[in-house]
């Protein structure tokens, strides 16, 4: 009896079947989604030697991309250059010793007054050129502007405002004004000027190619102005804000004349070897305490600080 009923139930299996694939035959039926999908066997990238081959002749690497298909990129060596100013001051002009100080009407004051007459035919040529691509260039005014300039970028220096300053200093003076000052908090300000300021040096170099020429303006400034410097804990390191001092200095004023859109600004100083020397910075040091146990309280009059043992430093 129960063969004929398996019998049976195999046979109602095999029915059903048949006649849901003829129903999806007859609807066209198919899955969304594909069961398998095609790999790619062929590898279209390029492999470096393997491992094992360490012991073997290594091939010619770009020969072997080359077969497979890839270029390798060509590597040029070359170091970027701005081309917007030039790299230093060239043929910087030099201070007579005890300017400022010596009267014109002093032996030493007519030989110094005589020294630039005869250094000024330089200067001179120079000027012709800048005024060929500069038209409004003049000695006189010249001076009073490169002031101004200096003014607006110590100023812009002190706000923190890194885009106007960027439009009044060169590339090569912006990190030589803005280093170490990242933690710091300066206070400058310009009094006044105790000489009008007068152009002294002007040189037109080329770089690159010769026709690409530079305008290098050496103005003297003599004024009066103040200046504090304040670490991040608000302690001062250098100078004085209420105490004024007589500050001579000789700034290089650089243009790109061949650029039609370019401006003058701040490029460098010039700092004679007969300067004296600037005011040492005062710095913050911290002096380490004793290890305190949990509970226990400093007592700092009966604290002594221990000495550093002397050593012994060579060159």
């Amino acid at each position: 009896m129960a063969m004929p009923m398996r019998r049976t139930l195999v046979a109602l299996h095999r029915a059903t079947c048949s006649s849901l694939k003829n129903a999806e035959a007859s609807l066209d039926l198919r899955h969304p989604i594909p069961l398998y999908l095609p790999v790619r066997t062929k590898k279209r990238y390029f492999i470096p030697p393997a491992v094992k081959l360490k012991g073997k002749k290594e091939s010619n690497t770009e020969a072997r991309a080359r077969a497979a298909g890839i270029v390798f990129r060509q590597e040029y060596i070359e170091r970027p250059i701005n081309i917007s100013c030039t790299a230093g001051i060239f043929d910087p002009y030099i201070p007579p010793e005890g300017d400022a100080r010596l009267s014109t009407l002093s032996k030493e004051g007519l030989k110094q007054r005589t020294e630039q007459l005869r250094q000024s035919a330089s200067s001179q040529l120079a000027f012709r050129k800048i005024k060929e691509h500069d038209s409004q260039f003049t000695s006189k005014d010249f001076a009073e502007r490169a002031q101004e300039i200096f003014i607006e970028a110590h100023d812009a220096l002190t706000n923190f405002n890194k885009v106007k300053l960027h439009s009044l200093v060169t590339e090569r003076c912006y990190p030589e004004m803005t280093r170490g000052n990242r933690y710091k908090t300066i206070r400058w300000k310009f009094i006044e000027s105790l000489e009008p300021p007068r152009v002294v040096h002007a040189r037109c170099p080329d770089m690159v190619t010769k026709g690409n020429l530079y305008g290098q303006v050496t103005v003297r400034m003599h004024s009066k102005q103040t200046l504090a410097i304040y670490d991040r804990f608000g302690r001062l390191m250098l100078g004085n804000e209420e105490q004024p001092k007589d500050v001579l200095e000789y700034l290089v004023i650089e243009r790109h004349l061949v650029n039609p859109y370019g401006c003058w600004r701040l490029h460098g100083k010039i700092v004679p070897s007969w300067a004296p020397a600037k005011d040492p910075i005062i710095k913050t040091v911290m002096i380490p305490g004793p290890e305190l146990k949990p509970g226990q309280e400093f007592d700092a009059l009966n604290y002594k600080v221990s000495k550093p043992e002397a050593v012994q430093w060579n060159k």
